[in-house]
């Protein structure tokens, strides 16, 4: 006699799913860390969201946001590629945790051409990009309540990893009337006894200032007497206009512990390889501990990527192509002198013509545009003439009168990207757009 198998009844679908909703609602919410509540990165924050969007329901957007130069036919070094290529079958393995001994020797042989003194091989660290660089830096430094010196305007990345590593970024301002050079006395009011470190981002990102070699003087004066780590942001040490040069602040002083940051992604238009570099120089001695730090932070992360790495050497010690691209007739130069005139002929809107680096950062009377909040203005360029900036509060400026605009486009795409805002512009001054 056969044996009725036991089978289980299915219930019904609809009280499947109630079921399944009311495990749902009881499931406890995942939250990010408290440690990001301070962080944020506008460059690539909401409006970019926005635009993505837009662009999936079919509109094309001009992206002046981010100095992404291969988006705009800016392409890495023909040299940098084929080194890169022809070393990728070796590039398999690890490197040392602070990268390979070619690059690092490549990076120490810079330093010295900077005049930055006492640099071996120990004291340069590879990264995955400077901007690995930077978080770590500041992840091995801070502790709770510990305060650094960041720049108003700056690039936001700084301020968020200052807060992600513990710390309390303290902003100080940048004169715009003085040509965007740091406000000395600003500085000095804002020391206290956490203080424990001043970033300097030279040449500037979002304003292009460039500093003279005595005023970054004035500045390391300040950080030997209060005994401050300098933080030294050179990634744009090359892009200089007009005959300009560039000093690196570590080459003024060996008594003054400064952590310099450079990389292949803006002189060598290699953005997407993630090949940076950090040179700790100076007074070392009483800095042991946090050096120790870097090491064990270096090492956490195995090593940055090798592919990359392989290029850094060629590019440090080849043909600098860069030269063509700034000089007075190159397509750099051109296209910052072409955005600067169509941009300052917009009424109500000024600018400091850009020294170095890749970007405007005009100012908007705010008379004539009486804006309260600067990423909905922006939000409301893009939606109206599908046009993408950042604003200026992205850069952690306090008032909602500046944005930057990326001059990186072909000169014909500025013209019409640049018409764009002044229509935006106009239409807002009549008082559209507010709502």
């Amino acid at each position: 006699m056969s044996k009725t198998p036991n089978l289980k009844v299915a219930e019904p679908i609809g009280e499947m799913q109630g079921a399944a909703r009311a495990d749902a609602a009881a499931l406890r919410a995942v939250r990010k860390s408290h440690k990001l509540a301070e962080v944020c990165y506008d460059i690539r924050g909401p409006v970019l969201q926005r635009a993505k969007q837009m662009e999936d329901e079919g509109h094309r957007v001009t992206k002046l946001n981010i100095g992404n130069l291969a988006h705009f036919g800016f392409e890495a070094p023909e040299e940098i590629v084929v080194d890169v290529i022809h070393n990728l079958r070796g590039a398999a393995g690890y490197s040392d945790s602070k990268g390979l001994f070619s690059a690092r020797k490549a990076v120490m042989h810079y330093s010295q051409q900077k005049k930055i003194a006492g640099v071996g091989i120990e004291d340069i660290y590879i990264g995955n990009g400077a901007s690995e660089l930077i978080v770590m830096s500041m992840q091995a430094l801070l502790n709770n309540g510990d305060e650094v010196l960041v720049p108003a305007p700056d690039y936001p990345l700084w301020t968020a990893a200052v807060s992600l590593g513990g710390g309390a970024p303290v902003h100080y301002v940048c004169d715009e009337q003085a040509g965007w050079l740091p406000d000395l006395d600003d500085i000095r009011r804002k020391l206290t006894p956490n203080t424990r470190a001043i970033v300097i981002i030279n040449p500037n990102n979002p304003t292009g200032a460039l500093y003279p070699t005595a005023f970054l003087e004035q500045l390391l004066e300040i950080a030997r007497q209060h005994q401050l780590i300098v933080f030294a942001d050179e990634i744009y040490d090359k892009v200089l206009y007009d005959g300009e040069t560039h000093t690196s602040i570590a080459s003024l002083a060996d008594d003054v512990l400064c952590v310099t940051f450079n990389g292949l992604s803006k002189n060598y238009r290699a953005c997407g390889y993630r090949a940076g570099w950090m040179i700790v120089s100076g007074e070392k001695r009483h800095a042991r501990d946090y050096i120790e730090g870097l090491d064990m932070l270096a090492s956490m992360r195995l090593c940055a990527n090798v592919p990359a790495q392989w290029g850094i050497q060629t590019a440090l010690g080849g043909y600098q192509s860069i030269e063509e691209l700034i000089a007075p007739d190159g397509r750099l130069t051109r296209q910052r002198d072409l955005a600067y005139e169509l941009i300052t002929q917009i009424p109500g809107v000024s600018c400091v013509k850009p020294k170095a680096a890749l970007y405007l950062f005009p100012k908007l009377d705010l008379n004539m545009y009486p804006i309260e909040d600067d990423q909905q203005f922006i939000l409301k360029l893009l939606e109206a003439e599908k046009v993408l900036l950042v604003q200026g509060s992205g850069f952690n400026w306090k008032q909602p009168d500046h944005f930057r605009l990326v001059f990186l486009p072909h000169e014909e795409d500025l013209r019409d990207a640049v018409s764009r805002i002044a229509r935006f512009l106009e239409s807002y001054r009549k008082g559209l757009h507010r709502s």
